[in-house]
């Protein structure tokens, strides 16, 4: 199943493409440090699970988007620095030498193993829940490490009614039979086709796959270079698909 949803949901704003000024605020959950932004009395919430390069302006943009770009809705966006102050250099991307590549692959084992935020996830959620009573209904969106995260917390008796995961980091088929909730996901050129292929069959809800093969790992979270018109349009489609997604199922 793979097709190019309505944006009819969708009112998206211009695109800032440098210097942009994030519109949330930083609040503390579960001690972590959380970008929240969106209207307070939403009813709706999406847990957004940033990529390893952290609080990156094209990820606050893209909440911001999330937040109030649903004609239908409107949404609490929360993002919780699960790095703690500490994510990777961006410069260590792509891994195309040893020492970026060790560096790299250290942050996976430590800092950035996903079990420690996906063991996080449910008491970061009963957390904002608490302190926010009026939320009736989760989303969560990843982007590469934060789709793997994603796919591992959409399970049976997950928080969440719906997930969706843009150009997801380590698509595993084994990880799809076990999810639970409907799933979208955005792949790139840089995603394994065959990877991803598999994992959509594995899967036993309603599925949708959008490829965006003109676009490289990260366009709609840190690495989206959005001084390029190309990227922009696809930035604005990734968000569009999201929003189109969590307005039918949430």
């Amino acid at each position: 199943m793979s097709q190019t949803p309505s944006a009819a949901c969708c009112n998206t704003p211009p695109i800032v493409g440098q210097n942009y000024s994030a519109k949330g605020k930083y609040t503390t959950v579960d001690g972590l440090r959380t970008y929240q932004t969106g209207p307070a009395g939403a009813k709706k919430a999406i847990l957004l699970i940033y990529d390893i390069f952290g609080f990156f302006p094209q990820t606050l943009q893209g909440a911001d988007i999330l937040a109030t770009s649903d004609k239908d809705n409107d949404y609490q966006v929360f993002i919780p620095d699960f790095f703690e102050g500490n994510p990777a250099d961006i410069s260590w991307y792509p891994p195309d030498t040893d020492d970026k590549g060790k560096k790299l692959g250290n942050f996976f084992e430590t800092t950035g193993a996903p079990p420690k935020a996906v063991a996080r996830v449910p008491k970061l959620v009963d957390e904002i829940q608490k302190a926010h009573p009026e939320i009736t209904t989760w989303g969560i969106l990843g982007f590469c490490w934060g789709g793997k995260v994603t796919n591992l917390v959409s399970t049976e008796g997950s928080k969440f009614k719906a997930a969706a995961a843009a150009h997801p980091a380590m698509v595993d088929p084994a990880d799809a039979p076990g999810v639970s909730i409907p799933f979208l996901m955005l792949p790139s050129k840089d995603e394994d086709e065959d990877a991803v292929s598999k994992w959509e069959a594995a899967l036993k809800v309603p599925k949708k796959v959008q490829w965006f093969k003109n676009q490289i790992h990260g366009f709609m979270g840190a690495r989206g270079d959005l001084s390029d018109p190309a990227v922009v349009a696809d930035y604005e489609k990734g968000y569009q698909a999201v929003l189109t997604w969590f307005n039918q199922h949430l």
